[in-house]
């Protein structure tokens, strides 16, 4: 196709990213006139969020009724949430419903109730467009927020897989009381009041049957009040079809989120330098509850305005010119450089094997 017109050599970042963009559009123009039913843009991300919901609920019915087990149901219900995530990534950038208010607000409160463990999803507008005009900076709140450039230990793994967690160390680590204050009041308001009662509700089913298993290796088990077992009871319910579901795709996604991103020494506005492409096969248990977005998402960031699911058929030739053009494949270095694009040593090698690859 395109691929081979351009000497990556020969071109700056800005045009080698401009050369990406053309090649992954002009590929989706050819899909849309190949497929014509994908021009059908607005039906299609009605559609899947009608099959996602439907799975969902679906699946959840076959658990409650005794027709599958309870991990069955959680992961299946992890892989329905993963959908919704990625059309509430569409949403935020518009590209359903844009200029039907009702339909498209219906769709983003509709995302959110299939994942209550998240921020709401106007006020993550505002941070995911922020995202693309400051990425890598100090100033991009959420990918800072899922842990990109944090380095690797304890805190970290707390913090990837849980949105309240993260917010409560970054709440412990300001220096000043004005700065946890702002931390905790932005918190209660970006997460109320679904995500507040999603985590709310994890902590107790931990804490709950923690009890129970020190209890019982104790030999004195509790005696917990007929009220405390039937609140338990939907508590435990709603662990299986939708909390668990939901903290299981949440860490996968911040997971290989927050490293296919670089932090802290891109520079601005280089697209070249924001992200790389996360395939390798032994990340596939964790794309399958995040819809293969280690693999995608890089592509998000030179085409913004093509949804998830042509990203998903764009890829094979969006890879093939990412690479011409000196996009980084797992580059897993990264874990350890707490996803710094470069270190100082190992920057002119690094530099000339990307542009080599």
């Amino acid at each position: 196709m395109h691929g081979t017109s351009a000497s990556p050599q020969r071109l700056n970042a800005t045009q080698r990213s401009a050369h990406i963009r053309e090649v992954v559009l002009a590929k989706g123009v050819e899909l849309r006139e190949q497929y014509p039913i994908l021009k059908h843009q607005d039906a299609i991300g009605a559609g899947i969020l009608a099959f996602a919901l439907a799975g969902m609920i679906g699946s959840a019915a076959l658990y409650l009724t005794g027709h599958m087990a309870w991990w069955a149901c959680l992961l299946l219900n992890a892989f329905f949430a993963s959908l919704t995530h990625e059309l509430e990534h569409d949403l935020i950038h518009s590209m359903y419903f844009r200029k039907q208010r009702v339909p498209h607000n219906l769709m983003m409160g509709l995302v959110w109730l299939a994942r209550p463990s998240t921020i709401n999803p106007w006020i993550r507008r505002h941070l995911h467009l922020n995202h693309h005009k400051v990425s890598g900076s100090e100033a991009d709140l959420e990918e800072r927020a899922i842990t990109n450039g944090e380095p690797w230990g304890i805190a970290r793994l707390l913090m990837v897989g849980d949105n309240i967690m993260s917010s409560f160390i970054r709440m412990l680590r300001a220096k000043t009381w004005a700065l946890k204050l702002s931390i905790i009041t932005r918190t209660l308001k970006a997460y109320a009041p679904l995500a507040l009662m999603h985590w709310g509700a994890w902590y107790v089913f931990l804490g709950f049957h923690a009890a129970n298993g020190i209890a019982h290796l104790m030999g004195a088990p509790i005696e917990w009040s007929a009220t405390t077992l039937s609140v338990m009871q939907v508590i435990d319910i709603a662990a299986v079809v939708i909390i668990g579901p939901n903290v299981l795709r949440t860490f996968c996604l911040h997971f290989i989120s927050s490293n296919m991103h670089y932090y802290g020494d891109v520079e601005p506005g280089n697209v070249m330098q924001q992200t790389q492409v996360l395939n390798a096969w032994w990340l596939w248990p964790l794309q399958a509850f995040c819809f293969n977005f280690g693999s995608t998402h890089g592509i998000h960031h030179f085409v913004v305005k093509e949804p998830f699911y042509i990203r998903q058929m764009t890829a094979p030739v969006a890879h093939k010119v990412m690479r011409e053009m000196g996009v980084r494949f797992n580059d897993i270095g990264t874990f350890g450089r707490a996803n710094r694009f470069v270190t100082k040593e190992t920057a002119e090698p690094q530099q000339v094997r990307a542009a080599q690859a």
